[in-house]
C-alpha cells in the first residue's frame, strides 16, 4: 500500500495592515491550514479571508489558538490556572467555528501555537486540559499532536481523533521535542536540506534527530512554516521531495487509539 502525508502550514496570522507569510502561496501546496484565532495572532476580517482562501483551494482548515500574547506573537510561556486555560481554547475554538460556518465550511481540527504547544508537549495535564475543552465543542474534531510526545500519549488515552504531525524546518532533540528557536540549527532555512530530510523521516516512519538517532512514530502531517524568508520555496522542496519518492500528497484522514 502507498504512503500518504498531509502537509499543514499555520496561517491568517497577520494583523489589520501588518502582514505576516504569504497565506496565498502557500495554499498552492500544503492540504491543510492551521488558523491563527486572534489570541496571538489574526483578527476577524484575516480569519474571514484566510478561511474563503482555504475552502477555495480545498485545503482542510484548523483552529490554531496559542496564549494571549499578541506582541509575543503566543511564542512567551505563560502560567495560566487550567480553567481559564480551557476557556481560552473553547473562546478561540468557538470563534473558528463560528467564522468557517458562515464561509460556507468546517474546522476541521485543532492544533495548539507557539508557547502554549511546546509546555503541552512536556505536560500531559496541560494537553489534556486544552483538547477535552476542544472536544466538548466538538467531539470528531481530529487533534493535531507533536509526534512522539506527551500530547500523542493524551489522545491515545482520550481515545479521540487525532493525527500525528512533524515539522519540515525544525530540529529535534532525541527526546522528541523542538530544539529552541534560540540555539544556533534550530530552524532549517535551506529547501535543499528540508526536502530530502523530509521525505527520509516519512519513508523510514521515524523523527530523525539533531543527534541522527530516530525515534519510530506515526506521521500523518508535516509542518510548513509561513513566516520565514525561504519558506514557500522550502514548502514547495518537500511538497516535490515527497512526490518524487512516491509519497501521496493529501489531507489526512485522523485515527484512533
Amino acid at each position: 500500500m502507498s504512503k500518504s502525508v498531509d502537509l499543514n502550514a499555520d496561517m491568517g496570522e497577520s494583523y489589520g495592515p501588518w502582514t505576516m507569510g504569504d497565506d496565498a502561496a502557500l495554499l498552492d501546496v500544503v492540504t491543510s491550514a492551521n488558523i491563527a484565532c486572534g489570541f496571538h495572532a489574526g483578527d476577524p476580517d484575516v480569519m474571514a479571508a484566510t478561511m474563503a482562501l482555504a475552502r477555495d483551494h480545498g485545503v482542510g482548515i484548523g483552529a490554531h489558538p496559542g496564549f494571549d500574547d499578541l506582541q509575543g506573537f503566543g511564542r512567551r510561556r505563560m502560567q495560566v490556572p487550567p480553567v481559564t486555560l480551557a476557556n481560552m481554547i473553547r473562546y478561540q475554538l468557538g470563534a473558528a467555528q463560528g467564522m468557517a460556518r458562515a464561509a460556507g465550511t468546517k474546522v476541521r481540527h485543532l492544533k495548539l501555537h507557539g508557547a502554549l504547544s511546546n509546555m503541552a508537549c512536556v505536560d500531559p495535564a496541560m494537553a489534556l486540559t486544552c483538547y477535552e475543552a476542544a472536544l466538548e465543542l466538538d467531539p470528531d474534531l481530529i487533534i493535531m499532536v507533536l509526534a512522539a510526545t506527551a500530547m500523542e500519549e493524551v489522545v491515545r488515552e482520550l481515545g479521540c481523533n487525532w493525527c500525528g504531525e512533524i515539522f519540515a524546518d525544525r530540529a529535534y532533540k532525541d527526546d522528541g521535542t523542538l530544539v529552541d528557536r534560540s540555539l544556533p540549527g534550530a530552524v532549517i532555512h535551506d529547501p535543499d536540506i528540508a526536502g530530502p530530510r523530509v521525505l527520509q523521516m516519512v519513508e523510514e516512519g521515524a523523527i530523525i534527530t539533531e543527534s541522527g538517532a530516530r525515534i519510530p512514530t506515526a506521521i500523518d502531517t508535516i509542518c510548513l512554516h509561513g513566516d520565514t524568508p525561504t519558506a514557500v520555496q522550502l514548502a514547495r522542496s518537500v511538497r516535490h521531495s515527497l512526490s518524487e519518492g512516491g509519497i501521496e500528497v493529501r489531507a489526512f484522514d485522523g485515527r484512533r487509539g
